[in-house]
This record gives C-alpha cells, structure tokens and sequence, in this order.
C-alpha cells in the first residue's frame, strides 16, 4: 500500500467535503509536516473551518530534517517546502500538493505528485465514493478553484459524463 506526505490545502479540502477519512484507506501511512500543522492551527485560531492533525490519529507529523536555502527565494510556503523536502528525503512516498507552482517543482525534482482532485478520483475505484460529481460542486463550495475544463475533465475521467 502506498504512502503519502499531505500539505495543507489536500487535508483542508478532503475534510471540508467529508473525505478527509478517506486518507488512512488509501495511503498505509500520511505524514505532514510541523509546518502544515502550524498552518492548520493558524487558520483554526483565525476562526477557520479547518482540520486539527491532533483529531486524525493517523496522520503522523513528521519534518524534514533540513529546507535547501535556496528553496526560500521560491514563491511557496512553509508547508509547501517541508512537504518536498520531506519529499526528497523520502522519495517512495507520494506528495499531496495543490498548488500548481509547488507540484511543478515537486514533478521537476522526480516526486510522485497527487492533488486533491486525484484522490477524490481515486476514491470512486477504492469504494469510498459512489459519485465524484457531488464532490467536485463541494470542493468548489468550500473554496477550491478550478476551471470549466478541470471539471470537465475530472468529471470524464471518473466516467460520470
């Protein structure tokens, strides 16, 4: 079974649609790093709707054990860099990054690269889910961009249009 390193925004989605759970079912094992808890807590403190890693038992915080320095003149956030150098240091595991400049250098730097929308995707063929259609309209609701083509594309690929 494969294993996973989660950055805030895929823990942020899955649990603002339900699917949250959905994590310790398809990954034997999710790690996040301190820097995403701390933007968790960050947002819950600011009186967002958000995850606490304390109140999901199976994800485990873990950091990597150092950041290249030339990583900080990049356009990303603390837990966007943790999760890929968390990443290279453990490169059998997936990363779970949305943010399209982060999964570029994740892909670049050889990461196995899922979002969001893929593990919705995934969840239909694991059982989770009957329908992905439902959850793309939440995952918008609750915030997530995506364009006409996305969802169409999401939407054909899970053989619902």
């Amino acid at each position: 079974m494969l294993k996973a390193i989660s950055n805030t925004s895929p823990l942020l989605y899955l649990y603002r649609i339900g699917g949250v759970e959905w994590l310790p079912r398809m990954f034997e094992q999710v790690w996040t790093p301190e820097a995403v808890r701390n933007e968790l807590r960050a947002g819950r403190d600011k009186g967002y709707d958000v995850p606490s890693p304390e109140d999901l038992p199976w994800v485990e915080v873990v950091s990597p054990k150092s950041i290249p320095s030339e990583w900080f003149a990049v356009d990303l956030r603390a837990g966007e860099l943790a999760v890929i150098a968390l990443g290279l240091e453990n490169p059998e595991r997936i990363v779970l990054l949305d943010d399209l400049l982060a999964r570029r250098i994740a892909r670049a730097a050889g990461l196995q690269v899922r979002g969001t929308l893929r593990v919705l995707l995934e969840a239909k063929p694991h059982g989770l889910v009957d329908a992905v259609m439902p959850y793309v309209s939440r995952l918008s609701d609750s915030g997530m961009w995506m364009s006409t083509e996305i969802r169409r594309r999401i939407l054909r690929v899970a053989g619902e249009i």
